[in-house]
């Protein structure tokens, strides 16, 4: 398996030091080699320790990369260029579309390219904070000094700017629901199986044995089914809780059945409830996440992993991204037919968070190359465009597929329900269990034990504003449990602590989110505003039990440390994820990930044009661009904001009447006199 990471500009000069505590992280990989690369040379070891004894040629040097691989990819050892990847191509000399997992680091003079498969099967995650930083894995980048590291959105080149310490974001091709095919269904259906065929053939190595994850439902068995016929030499895995009381697995009635009737190759790995235990604390921690439904996917996962590596094998198939493509989930039923092939694709959106990062992690942490073959490009792209009546009626989903089955002499698998792993295998009802016995009412607070660091309550110091939110988002993508808003309400428009433009739509805001809101009012006095803030913590302590607090603190150190202080009094931990993140940075993740307004401005440059308006990537380009000293994410009050939409939101928020009150052509409010919440 491979790693990468690096570090440019970090303020300390130990980027090659920084690099080394990353790799320490992986040092436990097996057959791993080491090798770093500096402006001043490349260096390779067998081993973490041999390359530490070198650490004194590289000191000073303030870029670093270097990769954790068995065979390293770089493309030169010249001090101008240098790459290094994770990379798997199942079609490297084929003039055919791209066809791999991948993610890369290529540092070229004075810049810096970052990229990965558009779908997100391998990861890379980078901070902006100190100088710039990425890695493979966040955990990577948390030991060495950046906690809350940004997964990159697979759709985007990061492109930075050494010399200037500049990011930059470019927008990638995606795939697209249009032009829908036009061809009659038998067609479709032929090339369909076509285009699977064609992508197992090329995910199966070429001389080792390898595994499908075998459910003896659809899409596990259509993968079995086509491996047998391509002659590949491959066993199938099943795993299943079974404990007396408990009824057998469906998964592991399913596959049981199948197997004998295809003559397939079947392995069985049968857990009781207890041996969950030791699996869920090398999993949540691996995974980064106590999410019920994550932890649940990753245990079956991870065991059948385990079950692989036993047996000598390192490569797996698995059905991921069946369901996403031809409408396999319950939502898929609530859209509109013309609408259908649109959430597919959005569903696709937001795989590589929901599955594809957990999946790689745990995948890689047992030197397993995971594989998934309807997610090849060429597949996605064509099975995007099929007629959404081909794929669902109101008795039945993923049509297509079922059709296929049934022709290929799989009745009775074309005509099995739907059946999330989580519950064919029976894991949810082992976790269930495991908690009642270990005296825990709820799944979700079982497992956040074996997560520590994930094991507080938090409250979100919410101003409406765009920074505040942005943490809180940053926060939950984290796995950290948020029970509540807490919002200061100052009647000073000139509160040194406190946001005041807009703040009573954090009301609505907070009711989109579906988190409950502590609002406390202050007169804004200096420094005696602080024991409001004491009172609205003390609050929220008592009614939703927050162990932490979150802020969207960026530079100011005199918000920061008074809410540090007041917080350490009411035995609160602080978090703020946004401490010292580049600013221009800041502000182009936040256009690109949340729907904000201005609500105030208030520097030169700026004038009523701004207010109102969605704020956008191109609009942070002419705010980088204004020859004027000024804050570009504007914490020094050169303009407010005021959060509409965001990932977090499960509704938005419309301003239905509005004024602008300007005091001069720079100086300028937004006043919002009534607004709702609409649905997304």
């Amino acid at each position: 398996m491979h790693e990468i990471v690096g570090v440019f500009n970090h303020e300390t000069g130990k980027s090659v030091e920084l690099v080394i505590k990353g790799l320490e992280v992986l040092k436990n990989r097996e057959d791993a080699g080491f090798w770093i690369s500096t402006g001043n040379g490349d260096w390779y070891s067998e081993d973490l320790p041999g390359l530490k004894q070198v650490v004194n040629e590289m000191k000073g040097s303030k870029n670093c990369i270097a990769c954790c691989s068995r065979s390293c990819f770089k493309a030169s050892s010249s001090g101008k260029n240098k790459f290094v990847a994770d990379a798997e191509i199942y079609n490297l000399n084929s003039k055919k579309r791209f066809d791999g997992a991948y993610a890369f680091a290529h540092w070229v003079g004075d810049e810096l390219y970052i990229a990965r498969d558009t779908i997100g099967l391998k990861p890379v995650c980078f901070a902006h904070a100190d100088g710039f930083a990425f890695a493979s894995e966040k955990k990577v980048l948390k030991a060495m000094g950046f906690p809350h590291a940004i997964e990159l959105d697979p759709r985007v080149l990061l492109k930075y700017n050494i010399k200037e310490d500049r990011l930059n974001f470019e927008k990638r091709d995606f795939f697209s629901v249009t032009p829908e095919i036009k061809a009659d269904k038998e067609e479709i259906k032929e090339e369909l199986l076509n285009l699977l065929r064609e992508s197992i053939s090329r995910r199966i190595p070429q001389k080792d044995k390898f595994c499908v994850l075998f459910s003896g439902g659809l899409d596990s068995t259509l993968i079995a089914c086509l491996c047998k016929d391509l002659g590949a030499d491959f066993v199938c895995y099943t795993v299943a809780v079974e404990e007396p009381g408990m009824k057998e697995a469906e998964d592991l009635r399913y596959a049981k059945r199948i197997a004998a009737d295809l003559c397939l190759e079947l392995k069985i790995k049968k857990m009781r409830v207890e041996e969950l235990e030791k699996y869920l604390e090398e999993v949540a921690p691996l995974i980064e996440d106590t999410d019920v439904v994550k932890i649940s996917v990753a245990l079956p996962l991870y065991v059948a992993c385990e079950f692989a590596r036993e047996d000598g094998i390192k490569t797996v198939l698995y059905g991921l991204g069946a369901e996403e493509l031809f409408t396999g989930y319950e939502r898929h039923k609530r859209i509109k037919k013309e609408d259908l092939n649109k959430e597919c694709l959005a569903g696709l959106l937001r795989m590589h968070v929901r599955d594809l990062y957990r999946d790689e992690m745990v995948a890689k942490s047992l030197g397993i190359s995971l594989r998934a073959p309807f997610l090849a490009p060429d597949l996605v792209d064509y099975a995007l465009r099929i007629p959404a009546s081909y794929k669902l009626s109101d008795a039945e989903n993923k049509l297509i597929l079922r059709e296929i089955a049934s022709d290929m002499g799989l009745a009775e698998v074309a005509s099995r329900k739907k059946r999330a792993v989580q519950y064919g295998s029976n894991f949810v009802k082992a976790i269930e269990k495991l908690a009642k016995r270990k005296g825990f009412r709820y799944k979700k607070d079982f497992l956040r034990t074996f997560y520590t660091s994930r094991n507080i309550k938090l409250g979100c110091l919410f101003s409406s504003g765009k920074d505040s939110g942005y943490a809180l988002w940053l926060m939950l993508k984290d796995g950290y449990p948020v029970e509540c808003l807490i919002t200061v309400k100052s009647r000073n428009p000139e509160s040194y602590m406190f946001h005041t433009p807009a703040i009573d739509l954090v009301e609505l805001q907070a009711e989109a989110i579906g988190l409950p809101l502590i609002m406390k009012e202050t007169e804004g006095e200096k420094e005696k505003e602080l024991e409001d803030l004491r009172a609205a913590l003390s609050e929220a302590k008592t009614r939703y039990g927050i162990e932490g607090v979150i802020t969207g603190a960026l530079w100011s150190n005199y918000q920061k440390e008074r809410i540090e202080r007041i917080a350490a009094e009411e035995n609160l931990k602080v978090f703020s994820p946004l401490w010292h993140i580049n600013q221009e940075t800041e502000m182009r993740l936040v256009v690109t990930n949340f729907e904000v307004i201005f609500s105030g401005i208030s520097a030169y440059g700026l004038d009523r044009s701004w207010l109102g308006r969605r704020i956008t990537v191109e609009d942070v380009d002419r705010l980088a661009a204004l020859d004027i000293e000024m804050n570009i994410s504007g914490e020094g009050g050169e303009f407010e904001s005021l959060v509409l939409d965001g990932p977090m939101f499960k509704k938005r928020l419309v301003i239905l009447k509005s004024e602008i009150v300007e005091e001069d052509e720079n100086t300028a409010r937004l006043v919002v006199k009534e607004a709702k919440l609409a649905g997304k």
